[in-house]
C-alpha cells in the first residue's frame, strides 16, 4: 500500500537588498518549504518562519526538522487522505513547537483544500477583497539612505511604512522620516525586543511623532512591562514575538499588554490558530495585522488569504514579491494601483509552485515516508 510522504526543502533565497534589524542582517533568506503528499497522490505546500538560529523564535530550522521527523510525523502513521482536523488532534498531546506543527498542519491543509477544490480564503471564512499592505524597512547605514529607501517604497505604492528601530537608531530616524514625508504618512516602528523597561522614558518620546503603533519594545516574556507602557495611553503598543499561541494572545489581552496584535501564522502554529487569535481579538476590540517573515510565494499567498478576515484592519507586512526577491518559487505578487495585493483564487493557498525553482534554490532536502 502506498504511503504518504513529507518532503522538506531548505532554500537559500537571495534578497534584493540586505534586511537589517536589531537582531542582525540577512542578505539571503534561509527558509524551509514543505510538501505533503497523501497516499492518494494529493499534494499541498507550506512554509516555515524558522531561522537558522533561535534569533526570533525558540525553535529554529534544525529543531523544526528534528521535531517533524521524531515527534510529529510518527503520530500521523496509517492515515489516508489526512485532514487538518485529524492532524491537529494527533498533535494535541505534543506540547509547544508551533513552528514545526504549523509546517506540517499547513501542508496537510493545503492538500485537503486542493483535493476539495476550495480556496484558503473560503475555508477561513474571509471576504475576498484587496488587501492594503505596508512595507517593513530595515536599518540602513545612514539616515539619508533611510529617507531614500522610504521615498522609493512610497513611489512603489506602499500605503504604510514600518521602521525597524534599535537603541541608538530610534528617535533620529523617525524624526527624519516624519519631517521628510509629513504627518499624514501612516508610520509605525518595530523594536524586535531590543529595549528594556528602563528605556520607557526614551520610548515615550516616540509619542511626539504620531505613530500608528510601537511594536514589541521589550522581551517576549515582559507582558507586565508592555501593559505598563500601554496604560500610559501614548503610542499604541503592539505585541509580536510575545504571541506564540492562542493562550498568549488571551493573556496579553487580559493584562492590557496589547493595543494591537501582529499575527504571524507560522509562529503560532498555522492558519487555524491564526483564525482563533483573530476571532478573540475581534471580540475584544483589539485590531490585528498579518506579520511577515520575508515569505516566498507560498507563505505570501496564504498570509493574504488570512488577511481577508474582518479583524485585519491595519495594513499587513506582506509586501510585494519584488520588495524581497528578484526570483521566487511561484508567481510574483505585485501591488495594484491602490497599493493593495490580492489573494489567489485557486484551491488551497492558490500558488502553483515552480518545482524547477525549488531545485535551483535548494541547498538541502529531506523526504520522510509516513506510514
Amino acid at each position: 500500500m502506498p504511503h504518504a510522504t513529507f518532503e522538506v526543502f531548505r532554500l537559500a533565497m537571495p534578497l534584493v537588498r540586505p534586511f537589517r534589524t536589531s537582531k542582525g542582517e540577512e542578505t539571503v533568506r534561509d527558509v524551509l518549504v514543505a510538501r505533503w503528499t497523501d497516499a492518494d497522490g494529493s499534494s499541498g505546500w507550506a512554509e516555515s518562519a524558522a531561522d537558522a538560529e533561535p534569533t526570533y523564535f525558540p525553535e529554529y530550522i534544525d529543531s523544526v526538522l528534528l521535531t517533524v521527523e521524531r515527534v510529529l510525523l510518527p503520530r500521523l502513521a496509517g492515515e489516508r487522505s489526512l485532514t487538518v482536523g485529524r492532524t491537529r488532534a494527533a498533535f494535541a498531546d505534543a506540547p509547544g513547537n508551533p513552528l514545526a506543527k504549523g509546517l506540517v498542519e499547513t501542508a496537510v491543509l493545503d492538500a485537503q483544500l486542493r483535493r476539495a477544490d476550495m480556496s484558503l480564503v473560503d475555508f477561513l471564512g474571509g471576504a475576498r477583497r484587496p488587501i492594503t499592505v505596508g512595507v517593513s524597512v530595515g536599518i540602513p547605514d545612514s539616515i539619508d539612505t533611510l529617507v531614500s529607501w522610504v521615498a522609493g517604497y512610497l513611489s512603489d505604492g506602499y500605503r504604510r511604512v514600518k521602521l525597524k528601530i534599535a537603541p541608538g537608531w530610534d528617535l533620529a530616524p523617525v524624526r527624519a522620516v516624519r519631517e521628510a514625508f509629513g504627518d499624514d504618512l501612516p508610520l509605525q516602528v518595530d523594536a524586535n525586543q531590543a529595549y528594556s523597561p528602563a528605556d520607557v522614558p526614551l520610548l515615550r518620546r516616540l509619542d511626539d511623532f504620531g505613530l500608528l503603533l510601537l511594536e514589541q519594545p521589550f522581551a517576549r516574556h515582559e507582558l507586565l512591562a508592555h501593559a505598563s507602557l500601554a496604560a500610559g495611553h501614548g503610542t499604541p503598543v503592539c505585541l509580536d514575538e510575545s504571541i506564540l499561541s492562542l493562550d498568549d494572545a488571551m493573556t496579553a489581552i487580559r493584562l492590557g499588554a496589547a493595543d494591537v496584535i501582529n499575527i504571524k501564522p507560522s509562529r503560532v502554529g498555522g492558519y487555524l490558530t491564526s483564525r482563533q487569535i483573530h476571532d478573540v481579538c475581534l471580540a475584544n476590540g483589539v485590531p490585528v495585522f498579518c506579520g511577515g517573515t520575508l515569505e516566498t510565494a507560498i507563505g505570501r499567498a496564504a498570509n493574504l488569504a488570512l488577511a481577508t478576515l474582518p479583524g485585519f484592519t491595519l495594513p499587513g507586512d506582506i509586501s510585494a514579491t519584488s520588495r524581497y526577491y528578484a526570483a521566487d518559487i511561484g508567481a510574483s505578487f505585485e501591488l495594484d494601483d491602490d497599493g493593495c495585493l490580492i489573494a489567489p483564487t485557486g484551491p488551497g493557498c492558490g500558488v502553483e509552485v515552480d518545482e524547477a525553482a525549488i531545485e535551483a534554490f535548494a541547498v538541502d532536502r529531506h523526504t520522510f515516508p509516513v506510514g
